[in-house]
């Protein structure tokens, strides 16, 4: 048995064969370009890890500045994760209970910053849904001032794509026959919402296009 045989049997008992079934099948049995398939599947997934980390905290930052700005001129005290006035729904204040009180157990200071970095991606998704249209999302909108309007679907619709995508990276799944360019291009598009600039920097590191270039074999989506 040559080296490279015993690599990719050692690579597929330690995977699972139900791991690899998928790039099996793309590769027609073959284990060799499977293995390939897998690790281009590997550093495509990483690529897109680096620039989601960017989308979510910038997204993030845009967001709770605007509402920090809304909390201040209705002269509100304390600060808007307190949501006194009740304007986030049920799940969303559980979530910021939850963060605070993930901040305590690491014994650092309830800060809003601190706060705000516990708070998940999915938190930030759903405040640009439709329930709050009418209600923080007038406010919520400037936050992207590059958009190309300021309906609220328009920033929704891709940090929804993304944070569907961003699950299906946490869980190690096949993305290799995913909308990849797609997935992308929404990344591009959220970056250049919030700042031009910021989504030009971000994309310059980015390892995404390149990668797409060089995938083993041919995928069902760009």
């Amino acid at each position: 048995m040559s080296a490279d045989h015993q690599t990719t049997e050692a690579v597929f008992a330690a995977m699972s064969r139900a791991r690899m079934s998928n790039y099996l099948a793309a590769c027609d049995g073959d284990e060799t370009a499977a293995l390939e398939l897998y690790t281009w599947n590997s550093q495509v997934s990483a690529a897109f890890w680096e620039t989601l980390g960017h989308v979510e905290v910038a997204l993030r930052n845009a967001i709770a500045a605007r509402l920090q700005l809304r909390h201040l001129h209705r002269r509100r005290t304390g600060s808007w994760l307190d949501d006194r006035h009740q304007e986030l729904d049920p799940k969303a204040r559980h979530d910021i209970r939850k963060a605070r009180n993930r901040v305590r157990k690491k014994h650092k200071p309830v800060s809003d910053g601190q706060t705000i970095a516990e708070l998940t991606f999915g938190f930030w998704r759903f405040l640009l849904a439709k329930q709050y249209n009418t209600g923080i999302w007038p406010d919520l909108a400037r936050g992207f001032p590059h958009a190309p309007d300021k309906a609220r679907h328009t920033v929704e619709h891709p940090v929804k794509s993304l944070h569907e995508f961003r699950n299906r990276l946490a869980h190690h799944e096949p993305v290799w026959d995913k909308p990849l360019a797609a997935h992308h291009q929404d990344t591009c598009d959220v970056l250049g919402y919030i700042d031009p600039g910021l989504a030009a920097w971000v994309d310059k590191n980015c390892r995404i296009s390149e990668l797409l270039l060089i995938c083993p074999v041919t995928r069902p989506h760009p």
